[in-house]
């Protein structure tokens, strides 16, 4: 592989960002994740050590579903490597071994790849669902598309909430209930609505973004908290005014893009404005996890996937507005993302930047290739020009 630079390199424009992100992709992280981050299966590792070394352990279908999303995403933005031999494989791995019924996802599979943990739980439907979109597009795969109302017609009837929104499964105890995986049904309806032009899942959105206005999404603030009681109210006590700024622009990246007639963007903006205020650390130039409603910091450290984010809802402002102001907030989010890319072995990433300035050390997530590549295309679709 190319040799790539470790020392945080000087980025200006649009088209630098551009560049260096190409780089680290196509040459150190998809081939590295592509074949060092492949078990002897065919299904994904969980991690890697930082010094580019496979893991052995559980897998989750979660991680299964997001990697098969990465490889896709990776392929279309032009790798050469082998990324439909890849996700076809885990793709048929995933169906066969972790569709229960052929409509019911299980949550984890052993080191052999066998099904340890038959529970089910929402985030995993909802990444399940946003796998067949992708899948079933970028593979011709019509049949996956079947498979997904199949899944939708068994959580319509079993997990619909009469409050709104859907139980959480048999992982997460309840209360507190969490809006997370509800951006997460949310992103994959969009998704399959994207490749299919299903009505059913431009409903689902529809109804997803009457909840967030109602219940999740804080009326004097514009922020999204976390953490909700059964009547989706905001927990009286302090989780209740729990915001993470990634979620906040998460959400935001997905209204401004998800709905054509622009109905999502008041919405989106109020999101935006309240995670730039208050929840990036200036002398780092990154997100952190946690600020309260009123602007105050809980959890400075800073994790690598709110930088994706960031990068997210920046390009989807840049695009609909093409300002400079807009320009340089994506140069600034990329700026925040790439130390995070500067490890001992390139194509892994450190995932949580302290708020002493400390990288914690612990072996790379296979998640967080979800959240990169997911920015990188939105980075890498987006026209330097103003």
């Amino acid at each position: 592989m190319p040799a790539f630079n470790t020392k945080v390199p000087e980025i200006r424009t649009i088209g630098d960002a551009q560049h260096h992100a190409k780089d680290w992709l196509f040459n150190h992280a998809a081939p590295l994740w592509g074949t060092v981050g492949v078990c002897s299966d065919g299904q994904f590792a969980e991690r890697l050590t930082l010094s580019g070394e496979f893991v052995d352990m559980p897998r989750r279908t979660m991680v299964q579903a997001r990697q098969i999303y990465s490889f896709i995403a990776a392929g279309e933005l032009g790798w050469a490597g082998p990324w439909k031999v890849l996700v076809e494989k885990a793709m048929t791995l995933l169906l066969e071994r972790g569709l229960q019924d052929g409509s019911l996802f299980v949550h984890q599979f052993d080191e052999t790849g066998n099904v340890i943990d038959p529970r089910l739980d929402l985030y995993d439907h909802a990444f399940g669902l946003f796998a067949l979109a992708h899948a079933g597009r970028a593979l011709g795969r019509p049949d996956y598309f079947a498979i997904a109302n199949k899944v939708m017609d068994r959580m319509d009837t079993e997990w619909r909430r009469p409050e709104g929104g859907f139980w959480e499964g048999q992982i997460t105890p309840c209360p507190p209930y969490r809006q997370n995986p509800h951006m997460h049904m949310f992103e994959a309806a969009y998704a399959l609505h994207e490749a299919t032009g299903g009505e059913r899942w431009q409903t689902l959105m529809r109804d997803l973004l009457s909840l967030f206005q109602s219940k999740f999404q804080n009326a004097r603030t514009g922020a999204v908290t976390e953490y909700f009681d059964i009547n989706w109210d905001a927990l009286e006590d302090s989780t209740g005014s729990i915001v993470e700024p990634g979620h906040c622009m998460e959400w935001a990246w997905l209204f401004e893009t998800a709905f054509s007639d622009l109905s999502g963007v008041p919405v989106a903006t109020k999101l935006t404005n309240f995670a730039r205020g208050y929840g990036i650390c200036p002398d780092r130039g990154v997100a952190i996890n946690e600020v309260s409603l009123d602007g105050s910091i809980i959890d400075g450290n800073a994790r690598l996937w709110p930088q994706t984010e960031r990068l997210k809802a920046a390009v989807a402002r840049y695009r609909r507005l093409k300002t400079e102001e807009e320009a340089e907030e994506v140069v600034a989010a990329y700026r925040g993302l790439v130390p995070y890319f500067q490890t001992p072995c390139p194509g892994t990433w450190y995932d949580r930047w302290m708020a002493d300035g400390s990288w914690m050390q612990q072996d790379a997530p296979a998640s967080s290739f979800y959240h990169i590549t997911c920015g990188l295309k939105e980075l890498m679709s987006c026209s330097s020009e103003l």
